[in-house]
């Protein structure tokens, strides 16, 4: 796996924004009756006017102009077409569990493939024992992995705890206790602007640490190779890891989860924010994690701002104390 850069003082990034999934331009003489056009032509579930911080589990972020949840494939499949001939920007989302918007909100469509996105198969793999699970793409990544474990599938334990869409954390190969996303897959099916549902391999997927190269496409799906056994033993794991997880980490406060990229050949980014003295300072309603110093957390009255300030405050005290500049993990919208 290739790490996550660490620029020095020299080659920080300022004012990083890092893109979510399939970000897409307004184009130039862009109908302004896009919003009509688009409840007329395309018969999905549509919410208009609607504030990020009711999708994002930062619980911050002002309205999106419209979010569509298209309930299957053809339903985003059309909707793509449409919003590309409307010429209006859209980005896909999944759960919001890494994402922090701003007060500006999003003058485009999100699309949100979520619960009704959500369809669970397995098949039988080559060897004795494989079997191979189907997930699109809004399945709740918690969802598939107690899925897995009733079903006696072993393989995905890891995932067990970690928030967002199957979709979500196949794009930032998302990752616990040692193990990623990318290790358990056996392909992927995209979706192309064009339409074109185009399905590769692992062997054809780029993996580095917290992301995937998607090309711009759309992740719609994803397969798992997995393993039968002991189902018993496959949710003990599950709970043991769990309890373990709601030890380290901050609970009933909203946070997107890990903030920062582990920086390469040095300690964990939650170790260098506490040595850097950092735990438990606030920045208006935002808050360094008193637990774990790699959560931004919402004490309740945090804005974007309040995130993006304490995000600024923790990437200059580390870099002065330990001359890393931390890139977020968060995608900043």
């Amino acid at each position: 796996m290739v790490p996550a850069r660490a620029c020095n003082l020299h080659g920080r990034p300022d004012g990083v924004v890092l893109p979510v999934t399939g970000p897409r331009k307004m184009q130039k003489g862009m109908d302004k009756g896009w919003p009509e056009q688009l409840r007329t032509l395309w018969p999905g579930e549509i919410e208009w006017d609607s504030p990020m911080a009711r999708w994002c589990t930062l619980q911050v972020g002002g309205p999106a102009k419209a979010i569509a949840m298209p309930a299957s494939r053809e339903e985003l499949q059309s909707l793509i077409a449409l919003l590309a001939r409307l010429g209006v920007s859209w980005r896909v989302i999944g759960r919001g569990s890494n994402l922090l918007v701003s007060d500006a909100g999003y003058d485009g469509v999100i699309v949100m493939l979520g619960r009704k996105f959500a369809a669970i198969s397995q098949h039988p793999g080559e060897k004795a024992g494989e079997r191979r699970v189907r997930v699109e793409a809004g399945c709740s990544l918690m969802k598939l992995v107690n899925w897995c474990a009733r079903q006696g599938l072993q393989g995905l334990e890891f995932a067990a705890g970690i928030p967002g869409s199957v979709g979500g954390a196949v794009v930032m190969n998302a990752g616990a206790w040692g193990m990623e996303m990318g290790e358990t897959l056996f392909s992927v099916s995209f979706l192309r602007e064009s339409g074109e549902i185009v399905d590769r391999e692992k062997e054809a997927l780029l993996f580095s640490y917290r992301h995937l190269e998607t090309e711009g496409m759309i992740v719609v799906a994803a397969e798992f190779l997995l393993q039968a056994g002991d189902r018993q033993l496959i949710e003990r794991k599950c709970a043991q890891l769990m309890r373990e997880r709601k030890e380290k980490q901050p609970q009933g406060l909203a946070n997107a989860g890990s903030f920062f990229k582990n920086p390469a050949g040095l300690p964990a980014a939650g170790k260098l924010i506490q040595d850097a003295g950092l735990k438990g300072v606030c920045l208006g309603g935002a808050q360094v994690s008193e637990v774990h110093a790699n959560f931004l957390v919402n004490t309740g009255t945090a804005t974007p701002q309040d995130f993006l300030g304490l995000m600024r405050l923790v990437q200059e005290k580390v870099a002065e104390r330990f001359g890393v500049w931390l890139e977020p993990e968060v995608h900043i919208l």
